[in-house]
């Protein structure tokens, strides 16, 4: 069997859509199907069921994977060990959507530039979904804005966000008020499942039944603009989606009286998942980053 076999049919057992992984390899569907049989002959077992135009891993194919996946990765690594930058591959990271629009980007190209031999894809998820997605197995690591407590995921904080209340009502800028006060604003919300939505409504506690959400949205752009075009709108987001907008003096801070809104901002990663040496030269790289305090 070659690495080649190998790899298609590690591919083909975490994503079983023959033209999806085609399209990633760059090859056609008759080759991976021409591979995977090549495979099973030597192997003389059946590794997937087919079911019309479908791969399902069967029984003996999550055998074989269980057992030689690591062996792969290892040889994988071994197989990069004597290039010139020493480090290559695929890293597959999922980001909630702050750190992935506003925090990573420079951070990425910069350990892109150390190392251009490494290919990152990238996701932009809600933390909820990151959470799923590592627990699954489906990426390498993600990083999210809201707390993670599950037994199979190791945490690391990689910084802190301060969240503020947004409005372009500059009657309110150099006021500090209590946070109920503010209830009779029109209030937008990123959408359930958002590490920013869920830190807020924590912050509020038990009052935070009285708060009504009069729109949510999915896009920064979008909340941005609606603050920006109606002053009786007002929001909690990220020091960092607004600080440009701050600055301009088109959004202005609203001061809260006893109520700090800060998270911690983590990588997160599955405790069993293989850390390949690319993974971790990329969580070396986050640690020599300035800390998001």
């Amino acid at each position: 069997m070659t690495l080649k076999e190998l790899n298609i049919f590690y591919r083909l057992c975490d994503n079983t859509h023959l033209s999806l992984v085609a399209k990633e390899l760059n090859l056609t569907q008759s080759a991976l199907s021409l591979s995977i049989k090549s495979l099973e002959n030597k192997l003389g077992v059946k590794l997937f069921d087919r079911i019309g135009k479908k791969l399902l891993l069967n029984d003996k194919g999550r055998e074989f994977r269980e057992k030689t996946y690591t062996h792969f990765l290892n040889l994988m690594d071994a197989k990069h060990l004597f290039m010139v930058d020493k480090i290559s591959g695929k890293l597959n990271i999922a980001f909630s959507k702050t750190i992935g629009e506003f925090i990573m980007p420079q951070i990425l190209y910069d350990f892109l530039v150390k190392f251009p031999h490494v290919k990152v894809q990238k996701d932009i998820q809600n933390s909820t979904n990151i959470i799923q997605m590592v627990k699954n197995g489906i990426i390498d690591a993600g990083l999210i804005e809201s707390e993670c407590d599950d037994s199979v995921i190791i945490k690391e904080k990689i910084g802190r966000d301060d969240l503020k209340i947004i409005t372009s009502d500059s009657s309110l800028r150099n006021k500090t008020v209590y946070i109920d006060e503010l209830f009779s604003k029109r209030w937008i919300l990123r959408e359930k499942g958002s590490g920013t939505r869920e830190i807020f409504l924590d912050a509020l506690g038990v009052i935070a039944k009285n708060l009504k959400i009069f729109i949510e949205f999915n896009e920064f752009e979008e909340a941005k603009t609606l603050l920006c075009n109606n002053i009786d709108t007002i929001t909690c987001i990220s020091k960092f989606v607004v600080e440009k907008e701050l600055q301009r003096e088109e959004l202005f801070e609203v001061k809260l009286k006893n109520l700090p809104i800060q998270r911690n901002l983590y990588l997160i990663y599955h405790k069993n998942k293989y850390k390949s040496r690319l993974f971790r030269e990329f969580r070396k790289h986050l640690d020599e980053v300035t800390k998001l305090e």
